[in-house]
């Protein structure tokens, strides 16, 4: 049964898109407050098979002649599919949208919609399909690229302006703009879509339209030269005055042999008094004395962007774990914001290494993976900083206090293609690099405040068994299949997740493969055909042949077409 407050939000929904008297008359109209949308029945709601959610709307052809209010809509916060096929809507899109977070398809053709999308769209990760079309909307697109498992984008028949983005046309499976106002360049360089997809935009050029686009000629005059010769001698102005400084300060430091060691003195709360310092604090000495320079990365993170390292030293921190490979402690500093601050000891590994290390992986960004924001590296140890995710990690939700939130089937699923999405993006970016996640596991697989799959630690372990380095990836994507055992079992991992292998390993043998899967999903009535199937990718990854593994892009491929497949279950018929 559907909370009351959701079902109250869908009947405003309803009042606002305006429907004739005559449907709301029929029987099974429903969509009234002394009904429930999914123990009763409403016109066009699916819910889940448990009836407590309503997870698809589908009102077409119904003349409805109001507006999509989203603010309402979006109480229901499992939606997956809405669509409003061939109406007669109006109104913009507000940007309340965002708020649909699990919302998987949107169709809007055929209708009268206008203004601009909004840049709220973006934020919805699990977007794939998309039918704007034939509309009056207006306006530019806003950052579609960031809707990274986008399969389908339909907008053509509007009056859209400004540049194409850079979608990832390799991934798209359906794509059309034609009959807009678009300018520029064709940034498609896949040859996957013809003219069609771009006919009807005079200012839109590319190979795709037979139609050359301008060559910018640059223009080298006396301007340019004095300009880049006055940035020469502001940069060697900048370089003297910073070696300058660090003779100074190398001066004064030649006298301090070591820094004071920091009190530990943690009370019963696990948090530090104002009065002592962070447990983490460096009391290593190199060459005579203390780096204690915080590295600030390209920060997302406002508070961090000018913090120094006495600035962590100073603030309140609490044990948040010990592992193999150091502690972690989740920080906060003067500036409010919760920071978490992992400190790796004893990782042979120069400061010159670990600087073009860190710096790499920064240069590679995917929205679900936790960037470092700064770091700081000694002799003795290295410390990394992180925005702290206040909903935990997998492992808490797997094996710990769930705090009443259903971990159901669709949801393991999702974390399952999030996770394999981020981790094949970061090893085709790095595979030259030869960098690794380096050590996957459910403790860092954590949720963002929308609860939305982020992988953090990546490739701050480098692989200790030298045998396997010559495929650092491939210890990637057995731990992954681990993870995916933890999902499908809800069993917590020991050993390396030996222990939990071999257990599915021998049931699979025995033939007692429903054996495996975890009472909560059985019970649920998760779709067993694809629990299997996710299994059997699973075994894949954790062969123990290594050479045999797939890569970790094959599995992703693979579960994105499981995701796929169940989504159209939940369709029935794709609307």
């Amino acid at each position: 049964m559907e909370d009351d407050d959701v079902r109250d939000a869908l009947v405003d929904f309803m009042n606002a898109l305006g429907p004739p008297r005559t449907i709301q008359n029929t029987t099974n109209w429903g969509w009234n407050t002394s009904s429930d949308p999914c123990t009763n029945t409403w016109h066009g709601v699916t819910c889940d098979t448990g009836n407590k959610t309503v997870q698809k709307i589908v009102l077409e052809k119904l003349s409805l002649t109001g507006t999509l209010d989203f603010e309402s809509l979006c109480e229901e916060t499992s939606l997956l599919v809405l669509s409003l096929k061939f109406n007669n809507l109006t109104g913009d899109l507000s940007p309340e949208i965002s708020n649909c977070k699990k919302l998987r398809h949107l169709y809007l053709t055929g209708n009268h919609f206008s203004g601009s999308l909004p840049d709220s769209l973006t934020g919805l990760a699990d977007l794939k399909r998309i039918d704007i079309s034939n509309n009056e909307l207006d306006g530019k697109l806003p950052d579609m690229p960031r809707i990274t498992g986008l399969l389908s984008f339909l907008a053509q028949n509007n009056r859209l302006t400004g540049q194409l983005p850079n979608f990832n046309y390799h991934q798209l499976q359906d794509f059309d703009v034609s009959n807009n106002d678009f300018s520029g360049p064709i940034p498609d360089d896949t040859g996957n879509f013809g003219a069609n997809s771009f006919l009807g935009n005079p200012n839109l050029c590319g190979k795709e339209l037979q139609k050359a686009c301008p060559v910018k000629k640059r223009k080298k005059n006396l301007n340019n030269i004095l300009m880049y010769s006055g940035y020469a001698i502001l940069g060697l102005i900048v370089l003297v005055l910073v070696s300058l400084l660090f003779l100074k300060r190398k001066g004064k430091h030649e006298d301090t042999k070591s820094v004071d060691s920091v009190k530990k003195g943690v009370n019963d709360s696990g948090i530090s008094s104002g009065k002592n310092r962070s447990e983490f604090s460096i009391t290593s000495a190199e060459n005579g004395g203390v780096s204690a320079s915080l590295v600030v990365l390209s920060s997302p993170v406002e508070a961090v962007n000018g913090m120094r390292f006495e600035d962590l030293l100073r603030a309140p921190a609490e044990l948040m774990g010990r592992g193999k490979h150091g502690s972690l402690y989740k920080v906060i500093p003067s500036g409010g914001i919760p920071l978490v601050v992992k400190r790796i000891k004893d990782w042979d590994i120069s400061r010159d290494e670990f600087k073009k290390r860190m710096q790499r992986i920064d240069q590679v960004k995917h929205p679900k993976v936790l960037p470092v924001v700064a770091y700081y590296c000694s002799k003795q140890e290295k410390l990394l900083v992180y925005e702290f995710q206040q909903n935990g990690s997998l492992f808490n939700l797997l094996h710990g206090s769930q705090n009443g939130q259903h971990f159901d089937w669709g949801s393991r699923l999702n974390v399952a293609c999030g996770t394999a999405e981020a981790l094949a993006f970061m090893h085709a970016e790095l595979q030259n690099d030869g960098i690794a996640h380096g050590n996957i596991k459910s403790s860092n697989i954590l949720f963002t405040q929308d609860m939305e799959v982020c992988v953090s630690e990546y490739g701050l372990m480098v692989v200790e068994d030298s045998s396997q380095n010559s495929n650092v990836f491939n210890l990637d994507v057995y731990a992954f299949g681990v993870i995916l055992l933890e999902l499908l079992t809800g069993k917590p991992v020991q050993s390396n997740g030996l222990d939990l292998a071999q257990w599915v390993n021998s049931v699979v043998k025995e033939e007692w493969t429903g054996e495996v899967f975890d009472k909560k999903l059985v019970v649920e009535g998760a779709n067993e055909e694809r629990m299997v199937a996710l299994l059997q990718i699973a075994l894949k990854c954790i062969n123990g042949s290594p050479d045999v593994r797939p890569g970790i892009g094959q599995v992703a491929a693979m579960i994105v077409s499981l995701k796929e497949e169940e989504e159209r279950s939940m369709v029935s018929s794709d609307p």
